[in-house]
């Protein structure tokens, strides 16, 4: 099942969370881009100890803020581009999506502020940046339908040569790493890193592409629609599945290994 990308999920009468999250390529000296991964603290409730991409829910500030920067823009898309931008450098210590020159050393500041004040407002008022929406780009969109189910949207940016300064939030995360999608999910296979369903799939259908150029051309190949999950049975054995025709190469898991959140 699948439906626009600019509404909130409204799923048979559940209450989703809207949220962000964000994939930020860098080059690779060789081989494929490389992608910024976060690993979960265990203590956490949502995909505690996996590794995911860094993101999070949409705060009541980030609709205050779009709402005032991006005015004739989908407010919720515009939203979800703050609160990824808010949340990446609350968990990495990068800024991005700005079109000022930012210094490590000013990052650093940034972050202090944002992590003592809670707003991305503040940050943008006190330094003098201001928001590049276009520079994030909406690469998909899922929800899954269950009462309180992340209502994500997954941005992609790129960072180019990567020289770049990232240090973890050591609160809601324990590691920071950069891998190509075929490296994380390799780490995977071999029990190193765990992965909840959607950041699977999404690597997989990554994985199929040597440059951001490419997940680009993917991109206008598959316009974005939600994509909901669905639990099905296959004689006897609950799986877990999207539809097909949306660029992922693999659609379905068994539901004993996967991984929710």
């Amino acid at each position: 099942m699948s439906t626009t990308s600019d509404k909130p999920a409204v799923l048979e009468g559940l209450a989703t969370v809207p949220a962000a999250t964000v994939i930020i390529f860098r080059d690779a000296p060789i081989g494929p881009p490389q992608l910024l991964m976060v690993q979960r603290a265990k203590e956490m409730r949502f995909a505690g100890g996996a590794a995911v991409f860094p993101g999070g829910k949409v705060d009541p500030a980030d609709r205050v803020l779009a709402a005032e920067l991006m005015p004739h823009d989908d407010q919720e898309i515009a939203a979800a581009r703050i609160a990824a931008i808010r949340e990446t450098l609350e968990e990495t210590g990068l800024v991005i999506a700005i079109r000022e020159a930012v210094t490590a050393e000013a990052a650093a500041q940034a972050r202090k502020l944002l992590l003592a004040q809670g707003t991305l407002a503040t940050v943008l008022e006190t330094f003098g940046w201001t928001i590049d929406p276009d520079r994030l780009t909406l690469y998909t969109h899922w929800c899954p339908p269950w009462d309180g189910a992340f209502d994500t949207r997954f941005f992609i940016v790129n960072l180019g040569t990567g020289a770049v300064d990232i240090e973890i939030d050591a609160t809601e995360n324990t590691r920071l790493f950069w891998a190509s999608a075929e490296e994380a999910l390799g780490l995977a296979e071999r029990g190193e890193i765990k992965l909840i369903f959607p950041t699977a799939r999404n690597l997989e259908r990554l994985a199929q592409h040597g440059k951001y150029a490419d997940v680009l051309q993917d991109l206008a190949r598959h316009p974005v629609t939600m994509i909901i999950p669905r639990r099905t049975d296959r004689d006897g054995e609950a799986w877990i599945e999207i539809e097909e025709g949306r660029g992922y190469p693999v659609l379905s898991q068994r539901a004993a290994t996967a991984r929710r959140g």
